[in-house]
């Protein structure tokens, strides 16, 4: 039996951990709380000093007048091709580049993967510039020539909103991470059976990386989905506008639509949820997985 003294330090050291987990879940909570009863609020709940957590009178109309303020069933369905094409692109491209990392030995291979892994230290933004360039500028495109002049490249096109975000440095390291810890005595026993490098790639090693595959699935479509900059920049027309874009209608220099953003917020914030509540089993336990190796 453990000491008394042992066993009720244990126990008020869990009770601080969960009261400190629980306070955390309650401040990361709060504000889609907030933005949940804000968007079905009237004007004047919104208005009302001191604020009101519940409105006196809900006002579920909001969702529809949001939706006819802008063609956002567009806007929804821009976003779920981009970002369902980065997942799909991302997926396949980074799983087959951590493959060749972690299984094939050829020159210039730690090289490579220590490219990978100083592409991870480059803040996103400060690439923003470059790849505007680079599609403003991209030969024989909307109206260039052969060296990138006279015309707008891939500016206003799906090139621009699908190309740009196909890989991520981030995915390649994940993967490669997964199939380096799948044991040598598989492939050897594959070779012998006659398959090639690509079937020992799709029929032996990745069905064994599921988790890995999920994690960078999940990542990619949210990241894409929430992506705001990067359209805004490379885009002009509705016709491929997102709907994070899209949701700046609701703010103006003078005005800003609170109940309408924030219906628009949450109709944007629900896909995202349910795609974490559905895959958060392998998403937890492919970056617990990843950590240990």
């Amino acid at each position: 039996m453990p000491p008394v003294e042992t066993s009720g330090r244990a126990r008020t050291g869990r009770i601080v951990l969960y009261l400190t987990l629980t306070a955390i879940s309650v401040v990361m909570i709060v504000p889609f709380v907030w933005m949940l009863l804000t968007s079905v609020k009237s004007p004047g709940d919104i208005a009302a000093v001191p604020p009101r957590l519940f409105p006196t009178k809900w006002a579920f109309g909001n969702y529809v007048d949001a939706l006819h303020a802008a063609p956002f069933a567009t806007y929804a369905r821009n976003s779920f091709v981009i970002a369902a094409s980065h997942t799909v692109l991302n997926v396949l491209i980074a799983s087959m580049a951590g493959y060749a990392l972690a299984r094939l030995r050829f020159r210039g291979s730690s090289l490579i993967f220590l490219a990978f892994v100083g592409a991870l230290m480059i803040p996103t933004y400060t690439k923003i510039l470059p790849e505007f360039l680079i599609v403003r500028f991209m030969p024989l495109f909307g109206g260039n020539d052969i060296t990138g002049q006279g015309g707008t490249g891939w500016l206003d096109t799906w090139w621009a909103l699908i190309i740009p975000g196909a890989v991520s440095p981030f995915s390649v390291f994940l993967f490669r991470q997964f199939y380096l810890d799948l044991p040598v005595e598989l492939e050897e026993a594959a070779r012998l059976d006659g398959l090639g490098e690509l079937g020992i790639y799709a029929r032996i090693m990745t069905p064994l990386v599921k988790p890995a595959f999920i994690t960078v699935a999940l990542l990619t479509f949210e990241g894409s989905w929430n992506n705001f900059l990067w359209p805004l920049l490379v885009t002009k027309s509705d016709s491929l506008r997102v709907i994070q874009v899209g949701l700046s209608v609701f703010r103006t220099e003078n005005d800003t639509q609170w109940a309408f953003l924030m219906a628009g917020t949450t109709l944007a914030t629900v896909p995202m949820v349910v795609l974490f509540l559905i895959g958060q089993r392998y998403f937890v336990q492919g970056f617990a997985t990843a950590g240990i190796k």
